[in-house]
């Protein structure tokens, strides 16, 4: 995109696990990338005078498994069409006995136990981002005050595990991850979060809780059915959590993500962004 041309959206919202759908009066961008293709074209509307750009993260009727999903390209397009803030609401299970089954949270740490994704755009070079807080205090902030508008109860904070999937998790890994101190488990965050950060965009994870992870009841195990089901229930409200969050969020960046990049002495294949 050339950088003299008004971008076509601001705000992207990439949807998790039955979360295929966000705005009925939107127009279709197909992308392409350096990457390959993203999971799905993008649809762009208005919302709450904002320009709004949404990508099914696992494609239209949940195509692409996790580890299939090509991330690099999702984050790639919506910054070509000019997105700079991104939310990112997920299917979760919990580690916690306090955060059941349609809690909403949203986390302010990561853990990546994902292996053999590609997470960075940086193969050559030294571009080495800062990561020790993944998520915008901005964006984690605007939801916040979003759930309070409508009085809907959302956990503030927490640690997201992100393993590779596509299986859940052992009991003895469940348990693993609870005694460490981490509260929800997920397949997508990484390295959804990290290319975020190393595009400059600004990217809040908002998590919806499916299930308690199987080292938590020993009675109970994680079922994809029961997963899905948990999520269309809920899948309305995150919605408009989701709507509802895009008029809270600064039209102005000030915070750090908007800066990851400066004084880095970027290679040439890094440097055309859109």
């Amino acid at each position: 995109m050339n950088a003299q041309q008004p971008p076509v959206a601001e705000i992207g919202i990439i949807g998790g696990s039955g979360f295929y759908h966000l705005l009925d009066d939107a127009e279709q961008q197909h992308v392409p990338t350096p990457y390959g293709d993203p999971s799905d074209a993008v649809s762009v509307g208005t919302v709450a005078g904002r320009r709004v750009a949404f990508l099914p993260r696992h494609g239209s009727g949940h195509a692409l498994p996790p580890h299939r999903i090509n991330y690099r390209a999702n984050l790639w397009a919506l910054r070509a069409l000019g997105v700079r803030q991104v939310l990112a609401p997920c299917a979760v299970g919990s580690l916690r006995r306090d955060l059941g089954p349609g809690s909403i949270v949203v986390p302010d740490q990561l853990v990546d136990r994902t292996s053999g994704r590609v997470q960075t755009y940086h193969d050559q070079g030294a571009v080495h981002v800062s990561f020790a807080d993944p998520y915008c205090g901005d964006g984690r902030s605007a939801v916040l005050e979003a759930a309070a508008d409508t009085g809907d109860a959302v956990h503030d904070g927490g640690t997201m595990v992100v393993i590779e999937g596509p299986r859940f998790s052992t009991r003895a890994e469940s348990q693993w991850y609870a005694s460490a101190g981490w509260s929800l488990v997920n397949m997508t965050g990484h390295p959804e979060a990290v290319l975020a950060r190393e595009l400059a965009l600004c990217y809040t994870s908002v998590a919806l809780v499916t299930d308690l992870d199987a080292g938590i009841d020993a009675s109970e195990s994680v079922a994809q059915e029961a997963v899905f089901e948990v999520f269309a229930r809920n899948s309305e409200r995150l919605r408009r959590l989701m709507l509802r969050t895009v008029g809270h969020l600064p039209e102005h960046r000030s915070c750090p993500c908007a800066r990851t990049l400066d004084g880095m002495d970027l290679p040439a294949s890094a440097t055309d962004r859109g």
